[in-house]
C-alpha cells in the first residue's frame, strides 16, 4: 500500500515577536548651564545660610559649668541626652524630638500647599549640596558647552588634571560634610584632632566614611536621579497641592505657537516663545517646563531667570515662565476675570491649625516639664521578708533624676502606710523613720536601696497601693511614683 502524500505547510510565517521595552531607560546626562537672576541669587543666599549653619554650629561653645560639655548643640549618645544651649533633653523626653518631627512634617505640608515644591528647589539637602558640587564643576571644567566638549574628548593630560581636581574637591567637601555630621554627636575640636592623629574610634571613622561616600555619590554622580527615582516626596506631594498653589508654570496661551524670531520680524500670529531652549539648558533635572507639570520639576525657578533674560533681549514682556496658580492660568487662557491668589483656604487653614496645635502642646509640655523625676521598682524575689520580731519588710530600688546643674537634697516619704519605717543601704541619706533626706548629684540619677518596714499588726493582707514622693527642700520640685507593698495573705 502506498504511503499517503506528505502535506506541505503553505501558511504564512508569523512575524518575529518584538523585543519588550526595557524596564530601565538609560540615563541622559544633564549638563545644567549657569544662569543669573533673582531666583538664582535667592538659591545662592539659601545655600550659604544653610551650609554655614551646618558646618559652623558644631563649633559653637556654651559654658554650662564644670563637668558638662561645652558644645552648644550636642547629641551625647554616650550619656544619653541632648544638649541645646541651656536646654537638656533626656531619653525619657524623646517625645520632644517626636514633636519637632511632626512640626517639620506639617510645616512641609503647609509650605507645599502655598508654594509647591519650594522645599525641593531651595532647602532640600540634596539640592543644596548638588548646587555646591555643580558650582565646583563649573569652576574647574567650565560651563555647559565646555563640559560637554570635555566629556566627548578622548582622555588627555589636561582632561585628566581637570577631572582629578574636580573629584578631589568633591571628596574634600564630602569629607567635611561627613565630619560635620559626626561632630554633632561628639566634641568637635577634640574629635577633629583625633581623626587626623589616627586616635579616633572606629565608629567615628566608619560614620565619617559613610557620609563622605553618600554625599560624594548622591551630589556628585546621582544628582537629578535622586529627585526623580529615589525620593518619595514627588510621588505624594501632589496631594498637598491644589489650583491655588503657587508653582513654576509656563504660560502656554501666551508662548504658543513658538518659533525662532529675528530682529525686526513681526510678532503677529505667533507666541512670545522663541524656542531658545535656555529654560531646558539651565534646568538641573533636564526637563522642559513648557511640557507642563512633571514629577522631575523641583520648583527651583532657574527657568524663570533664563526666560526673563530672553524676553528682555527680544523686547517682550517678562513672565512667560513664572510663579503662578493653575486657577489664574486657566482664567488668563480663557480671557475671563482674573483669579487672585488665595493663600487662606481650607487646606492651608487645616495645616496651619495642626501646626499651631502641635506647637502649643509642645510649648506647654516644655513649660511644665519637671526638673525632678522619680521611679520606683519593687523587688519581687522574695515578695516580702518577715523579720525576727515579726515585722514585714519590702525592698525597692528608688531612682531620683536631678536635671539641674547643682546638687539637690530631696525629702522622701511614703503615703498609704502610716506606720511604715524607711531604711537605706549604702546611700547618702539623712534621717530615718517615715521620711528621709536624699542627696542627689547634679545632672545625674541617684539610685537608692530602700527598705520599707511595717509592724506585723499593721501589715496589709496581700498587696496594698502606696505612693513614694520626693520633695525638694526648697519647695520648688516634686515628683511621685505609685507602687505596692505586699504583706502575707490571711
Amino acid at each position: 500500500m502506498a504511503s499517503p502524500a506528505r502535506q506541505t505547510d503553505t501558511a504564512t510565517p508569523r512575524p518575529p515577536t518584538p523585543e519588550p521595552p526595557p524596564l530601565y531607560a538609560p540615563r541622559a546626562r544633564v549638563y545644567p548651564r549657569a544662569v543669573s537672576g533673582k531666583w538664582r541669587q535667592i538659591k545662592w543666599a539659601t545655600l550659604v545660610v544653610l551650609l554655614g549653619l551646618y558646618y559652623v554650629v558644631p563649633w559653637l561653645r556654651w559654658d554650662r559649668g564644670p563637668g558638662a560639655p561645652s558644645q552648644a548643640i550636642l547629641i551625647d549618645l554616650d550619656h544619653r541626652r541632648g544638649w541645646f544651649f541651656d536646654v537638656v533633653i533626656w531619653p525619657q523626653e524623646v517625645y520632644f524630638v517626636t514633636g519637632l518631627l511632626i512640626l517639620g512634617a506639617f510645616g512641609l505640608f503647609f509650605a507645599s500647599s502655598l508654594f509647591g515644591r519650594v522645599w525641593c528647589g531651595f532647602t532640600c539637602p540634596q539640592t543644596v549640596w548638588t548646587d555646591l558640587f555643580m558650582w565646583v564643576e563649573r569652576m574647574v571644567e567650565g560651563d555647559r558647552n565646555e563640559r560637554m566638549r570635555l566629556d566627548r574628548q578622548p582622555m588627555s593630560a589636561g582632561k585628566a588634571v581637570r577631572k582629578t581636581l574636580k573629584h578631589a574637591a568633591w571628596l574634600a567637601i564630602a569629607a567635611a560634610t561627613g565630619g560635620a555630621w559626626v561632630f554633632y554627636y561628639v566634641d568637635a575640636p577634640t574629635t577633629l584632632l583625633k581623626i587626623f592623629r589616627g586616635e579616633a574610634s572606629m565608629e567615628v571613622y566608619t560614620f565619617v566614611g559613610l557620609f563622605t561616600a553618600t554625599t560624594y555619590v548622591l551630589a556628585g554622580w546621582a544628582r537629578e536621579q535622586v529627585c526623580t527615582y529615589m525620593c518619595p516626596w514627588p510621588r505624594f506631594q501632589a496631594a498637598m497641592l491644589d489650583e491655588q498653589s503657587l508653582i513654576v508654570t509656563y504660560q502656554k496661551w501666551r508662548g504658543e505657537p513658538r518659533g525662532k524670531h529675528k530682529a525686526g520680524d513681526s510678532w503677529a500670529g505667533r507666541g512670545d516663545c522663541i524656542d531658545c531652549n535656555l529654560c531646558v539648558a539651565v534646568c538641573p533635572t533636564g526637563i522642559d517646563i513648557r511640557d507642563g507639570q512633571q514629577i522631575e520639576c523641583i520648583g527651583c525657578g532657574l527657568c524663570i531667570d533664563a526666560c526673563t533674560q530672553t524676553m528682555e533681549k527680544v523686547g517682550r514682556p517678562t513672565g512667560l515662565i513664572r510663579w503662578d496658580t493653575l486657577a489664574a492660568q486657566q482664567a488668563k487662557e480663557a480671557r475671563s476675570a482674573p483669579v487672585p491668589w488665595r493663600p487662606v483656604r481650607p487646606r492651608t487653614l487645616l495645616y496651619a491649625a495642626l501646626l499651631g496645635i502641635v506647637a502649643i502642646v509642645m510649648l506647654v509640655a516644655f513649660a511644665l516639664r519637671a526638673d525632678t523625676e522619680l521611679t520606683v521598682q519593687r523587688d519581687r524575689n522574695p515578695n516580702f521578708v518577715r523579720l525576727s520580731n515579726g515585722d514585714i519588710r519590702n525592698s525597692y530600688a528608688v531612682k531620683v533624676l536631678n536635671k539641674r546643674r547643682t546638687p539637690r537634697h530631696v525629702h522622701l516619704e511614703i503615703d498609704g502606710l502610716p506606720s511604715a519605717q524607711l531604711g537605706f543601704v549604702g546611700a547618702d541619706v539623712e534621717g530615718s523613720g517615715a521620711t528621709a533626706t536624699l542627696s542627689v548629684q547634679p545632672d545625674t540619677v541617684g539610685t537608692f536601696r530602700v527598705f520599707v518596714t511595717v509592724p506585723a499588726s499593721a501589715a496589709p493582707s496581700g498587696a496594698k497601693p502606696i505612693t513614694f514622693t520626693v520633695r525638694d527642700e526648697a519647695g520648688d520640685g516634686r515628683a511621685s511614683h505609685d507602687a505596692v507593698f505586699v504583706g502575707p495573705g490571711r
